[in-house]
């Protein structure tokens, strides 16, 4: 399939596709007798993880160190896992990470729904306390 279709099939941009594959995210495409970039459909799947480890917040750089073990081939599978393993670590920390702000906004969602009862069970007005006419407190009384 040529660039423009993969863009549209991938979601990626023409420009952001020749990116990955000048920096060794993506393999070099064939080219077809034009010299026209041709890629196999199989690219898609290749795309589609690299998406999900950058929306994981994977850095780009161990995203061509998996890229570069895997085009090694199959001698390089335990390094790749133990890169996988490791990522997962921090993703899983960043996701209690989130659930402990998504329980924060929550109660504070919760909190607002009940407003109305609120506003009558505990923000009604203080009533005035009488207060004593002026000069008839005690000396010293402070």
């Amino acid at each position: 399939m040529k660039i423009g279709e993969l863009a549209k099939r991938s979601g990626l941009s023409a420009h952001t596709i020749r990116y990955y594959e000048r920096i060794g995210l993506l393999p070099h495409a064939d080219r077809d007798r034009s010299g026209q970039r041709d890629y196999d459909a199989s690219i898609l799947t290749w795309i589609e993880f690299l998406d999900r480890l950058k929306t994981t917040g994977m850095p780009i750089r161990e995203m061509l160190r998996y890229a570069a073990l895997r085009e090694r081939g199959v001698d390089t599978e335990a390094e790749r896992s133990a890169l996988l393993e490791q990522h997962r670590e921090r993703v899983r920390a960043h996701v209690a990470k989130l659930q402990a702000c998504l329980l924060v906004l929550d109660t504070k969602i919760a909190g607002y729904a009940g407003k109305e009862q609120r506003m009558k069970d505990y923000d009604a007005p203080i009533p005035e306390r009488p207060r004593k006419p002026a000069g008839t407190r005690q000396a010293g009384a402070r």
